[in-house]
């Protein structure tokens, strides 16, 4: 089941076409990541979602109907954050959130206990780290036990301490079973924390689906020989090899599936090729990731 799913969204700001088209499904219980750069319309996207926004065309339904106001009170959503009072407390700051949201005030106390400010509750909110004040913010979220999460940049601005924090809530939060939509431009973090996500640029969908099929990771193998030109033209014949091209000394060898290393070297020794060299690689998260972003917009 979906529990968000979206039909063409478009949105133009003037001369800017901050989302053209946009569609793709959020599976319940994922960790779903929306991954571009700043200005490839991330946080337009939430904001529509949100109704902080209204889109120019298409639609978009949650729980598999149509957004109405009550399904959003089953979201909690940091767009920014929240503007907490520095010489408030961070239990008296989490009360006038659920004023505001209309939650009630029982709800303060689990909230704490799960962001892990359980004994820093009545600590004034200006003796904070960051880490801990995005913590209280992911809190504010929490009240209400909602059952989506919508987080834009939460690691924003922290450093690798906080961003290490907040990743490790988001992780305690989804083996809940809650459905978490994540935006960020942070490839690492979508990598370590998420289970699906959709990759825009420039306003358009590259692509969506599981992590390990959108970004994908094959092993490659690196070889030499005495002639790396003859060693090229035979891997081009070996089954599964998509490519092989002279990297300086070396010989870069691409493949279909994951490549079995001793089962290359034997058919190279077949072909009467002996190599001095052979190590088998992953491709790096940017590599991949440069792939699908470098690919001209239509």
């Amino acid at each position: 089941m979906s529990v968000l799913s979206l039909q063409h969204i478009s949105k133009r700001y003037g001369r800017v076409q901050a989302l053209s088209e946009v569609s793709f499904d959020v599976p319940a219980g994922s960790v779903f990541g929306v991954l571009g750069p700043n200005g490839s319309g991330k946080t337009t996207l939430l904001g529509i979602v949100t109704d902080v926004l209204k889109a120019d065309s298409g639609s978009f339904t949650l729980f598999g109907k149509p957004a109405t106001a009550q399904q959003r009170r089953q979201i909690g959503t940091l767009l920014e954050t929240p503007n907490f009072y520095h010489y408030l407390s961070a239990y008296k700051n989490l009360e006038i959130s659920a004023a505001i949201k209309q939650r009630g005030q029982t709800d303060i106390s689990r909230v704490l206990k799960i962001c892990g400010l359980e004994e820093r509750q009545h600590s004034a909110f200006k003796t904070f780290s960051l880490g801990m004040k995005q913590r209280l913010a992911i809190a504010a979220v929490l009240l209400g036990d909602p059952d989506v999460l919508i987080l834009d940049e939460p690691t924003n601005g922290l450093d690798p301490s906080g961003i290490a924090e907040v990743r490790e809530l988001v992780h305690q939060l989804a083996a809940t079973g809650k459905t978490i939509i994540l935006a960020s431009h942070l490839l690492d973090e979508v990598e370590k924390v998420c289970t699906h996500v959709a990759i825009l640029r420039a306003g358009r969908l590259l692509k969506s689906g599981a992590v390990g099929e959108v970004i994908s990771r094959n092993d490659y193998l690196e070889l030499a020989a005495p002639d790396n030109q003859a060693l090229r033209a035979a891997l081009l014949q070996y089954p599964a090899c998509t490519g092989a091209e002279l990297q300086g000394v070396l010989v870069k060898a691409t493949f279909s599936v994951s490549p079995d290393a001793a089962a290359v070297n034997n058919y190279c020794a077949q072909q009467g090729i002996w190599l001095s060299h052979l190590q088998l690689r992953k491709k790096s998260l940017e590599t991949a990731f440069l792939e699908i972003t470098n690919h001209p917009v239509q």
